[in-house]
């Protein structure tokens, strides 16, 4: 959103999963994770997860010195998801120790226009309102334009979308809506809402057509090991999708887990996967994958 609006040049510190665009990767890091998930399984990173959040415990690290070299005006954090970013109580500590209090700005979006209001708020405490207003228009025209190609179809397929898949997660907050933008039904997701764990006895159920597995925090690389691994789980090879070879990849952490600009990218992906007849993706070919299970390669 940063960069979006101009900013990179005034924005002084980053977290650790800050990678985009690559000017991002330049920028001194004030936050950094206490796990070693690059150790871990994705099990062993849920439970984890759900003990020390459980226990009050933090999921971040923010480095104090940094923060009071930068000195900066303006903090822009998030309260929506403990497991996503540092919540309030590192927040308060990190601001305690600095000389002069900056503005923190919170997003907390659970929609799409929540997300638009964040750009727009973001642009309004720095002075780039107008920029943000471009964003936003041509934003919610490209979404129009999704939506107008997919209005007229025959049937919308039957779509699961995995956040996570040891255990399963769902799709949550504003992702079921790009899932209805693009023309595909979702009956396992929470609209607006927070992701939670289903059982693999709700996706035999619903027989998803298309299958997307976006888990959260990882790039399309690792998202299709993990598919593999789960096309080899009991009860999903029968799944319509697997059969029709329609189970897909995708880069959660360029568009779809984070909220900003790009999940307008992440819904016209969607409507691509969905209805390639109808909708050509014109962006990164690297930002899916097919994965087929083993036999029909």
């Amino acid at each position: 959103m940063a960069f979006a609006l101009g900013l990179g040049e005034r924005l002084l510190g980053v977290s650790h999963e800050c990678d985009f665009p690559a000017a991002a990767r330049t920028k001194p890091v004030v936050v950094t994770r206490t796990l070693p998930v690059e150790s871990m399984s994705l099990a062993e990173i849920d439970a984890a997860v759900a003990a020390r959040v459980g226990e009050g415990e933090s999921l971040y690290e923010v480095d104090e010195r940094l923060l009071e070299r930068i000195a900066p005006t303006h903090i822009l954090t998030q309260a929506l998801c403990q497991v996503c970013a540092p919540s309030g109580n590192e927040i308060t500590r990190a601001l305690a120790a600095l000389p002069v209090k900056p503005e923190v700005v919170w997003f907390t979006p659970s929609c799409l226009e929540d997300i638009f209001a964040n750009i727009r708020e973001l642009g309004a405490v720095t002075g780039t309102s107008e920029r943000a207003e471009r964003i936003i228009a041509e934003s919610k025209a490209r979404l129009a334009r999704v939506a107008e190609r997919t209005r007229g179809v025959a049937r919308r397929p039957r779509v699961t979308f995995l956040e996570w898949i040891d255990p399963y997660f769902c799709a949550g907050h504003w992702v079921p809506e790009m899932i209805e933008l693009a023309g595909g039904e979702d009956a396992l997701g929470r609209k607006g809402a927070d992701s939670v764990r289903i059982a693999i006895d709700d996706i035999v159920r619903w027989a998803p057509e298309v299958l997307i597995v976006s888990p959260c925090g990882f790039g399309v690389d690792a998202a299709a090991e993990q598919t593999a691994q789960l096309l080899r789980q009991p009860g999903i090879a029968d799944l319509p999708a697997v059969r029709d070879d329609r189970v897909f990849a995708v880069n959660a952490d360029a568009y779809y887990a984070r909220p900003g600009p790009r999940v307008v990218d992440g819904t016209e992906l969607l409507a691509h996967l969905f209805h390639p007849e109808r909708v050509e993706w014109r962006g990164d070919a690297g930002a899916f994958r097919q994965v087929r299970q083993p036999a029909h390669r």
